[in-house]
């Protein structure tokens, strides 16, 4: 169990360097899902002497059950479906197209929050770390892989805390590496492994980002 996200992203930065002990991360671009994923990435990106940046991505929640994803969504025009979960709930395409249009105008609200009128930080033949505070089925992390490879990263790494099982395995078969510090065959949901799973504001997302920008040539 952490305390927090700032020690769950000093288990990660550590996890990363136990596992994977060969690579130079100081090249690397750690994208951190917002808004936790954020708090845990600034840690990692510290650890490792990495780039920060956000990288936007939205989970398509069932309707009457918001926390169940049924696919996810990412800046660059991604999208990934959970078959089994479109299924088991039987979704028509109207609901769901109602539900990815109103997350995609929240990705673009916050991508203008949180950037402005700054550009995504080139991943051009650099490798990406994509962090979250933890996984549930893996959709979010999963279409943020497809987003990093389409900005030319030269590889990609998932970076968690938590998750079940079958979502690092499934996540196996879309990026280059997965390091994830607990799977738990009893997950009941992320939160329960966090003893302060308390959501950061957007306000603590922006501050983080800017406390850490980069000039474009300094990697």
């Amino acid at each position: 169990m952490f305390a927090d996200r700032t020690e769950a992203g000093k288990a990660v930065a550590s996890a990363l360097l136990r596992e994977l002990p060969a690579r130079d991360w100081t090249r690397a671009v750690v994208l951190g899902l917002p808004r936790g994923g954020v708090v845990v990435a600034a840690e990692v990106a510290d650890r490792l002497g990495a780039s920060l940046d956000v990288i936007l991505v939205r989970k398509l929640g069932v309707p009457w059950h918001p926390e169940l994803a049924f696919g996810a969504i990412a800046e660059g025009g991604f999208r990934v479906l959970d078959d089994e979960v479109l299924r088991l709930t039987r979704l028509d395409e109207r609901a769901i197209a109602a539900v990815e249009s109103a997350e995609w105008a929240e990705l673009d609200r916050r991508a203008r929050l949180y950037r402005g009128d700054r550009p995504p930080v080139d991943l051009t033949d650099r490798p990406a770390i994509v962090v979250d505070d933890g996984l549930a089925t893996g959709s979010t992390a999963r279409v943020a892989c497809l987003a990093a490879r389409a900005r030319g990263a030269r590889s990609v790494t998932v970076a968690v805390p938590v998750g079940p099982p079958d979502a690092v395995s499934r996540l196996a078969k879309v990026a280059d590496s997965v390091v994830c510090v607990l799977t738990p065959l009893e997950f009941t949901g992320v939160g329960a492994w966090y003893e302060d799973f308390s959501p950061p504001d957007d306000a603590t997302v922006r501050r983080l980002l800017d406390s850490r920008r980069r000039p474009p040539d300094a990697h």
